[in-house]
């Protein structure tokens, strides 16, 4: 038996939201049709398997959601736009809460980030993994030898510390620090087991926040 197209997959389910779950949910979708009131902007990966609202438990207009390959975040530019434009909107015009850098497990950007080789071919992707140099050099310098299975959870975690300096070069997260008005947290998601770790400035880890499921 022959596989459904799946742009019919997609129909069947958009059909399902038209006649079982927006109907519930009706009031809600009416408020958000001309504001929301995002908390937090969740910068993750574009990942199929990281499925932010899902992860979270959140619902519309809760999360200011952008998504690229290796939840990267470029440096500043002026002439730059894309994430940057994302961030700059997130703090200054939606003046979200809180900043979440998420990264994941077997993350095939973060394996590109150690094998550079594997994305000659890809030159667009190549030039936007420049945005992770300094995670692969910290990486070379405290864990040359180890091997490579170990290294790609390390690489995953200092890949989402870059990307947290990176954040610091924007003028809009900067001004925010300063007002006092805005949190930076970053995560790893475990795709295997659901866990999720933060950076904790303390013991300067990735640890389970308190109450978190092991």
């Amino acid at each position: 038996m022959n596989e459904p197209d799946f742009l019919d997959v997609l129909r069947a389910g958009v059909t399902r939201f038209q006649q079982h779950v927006f109907p519930k949910r009706r009031l809600l979708f009416e408020q958000l049709a001309t504001t929301q009131n995002s908390k937090a902007l969740f910068l993750t990966c574009a990942d199929s398997r990281v499925v932010p609202s899902l992860i979270t438990h959140t619902g519309p207009g809760q999360l200011f959601v952008e998504r690229n390959p290796g939840n990267l975040v470029p440096i500043y530019r002026e002439e730059a736009v894309g994430v940057s434009a994302s961030i700059e909107y997130a703090v200054a015009a939606l003046r979200v809460e809180h900043i979440i850098i998420c990264g994941h497990s077997d993350c095939g950007v973060v394996k590109s980030i150690l094998h550079p080789e594997k994305v000659a071919q890809l030159p667009a992707v190549a030039r936007w993994m420049e945005f992770s140099t300094a995670a692969r050099k910290a990486l070379f310098e405290e864990y040359p030898y180890l091997p490579e299975a170990e290294q790609l959870p390390i690489l995953t975690e200092f890949n989402v510390l870059n990307q947290i300096d990176n954040l610091y070069t924007h003028p809009s997260v900067r001004q925010a620090l300063q007002e006092a008005r805005l949190t930076i947290h970053g995560w790893v998601y475990h795709i295997e087991s659901g866990k999720v770790l933060e950076y904790i400035t303390e013991s300067a880890r990735f640890e389970k926040w308190p109450g978190a499921q092991s």
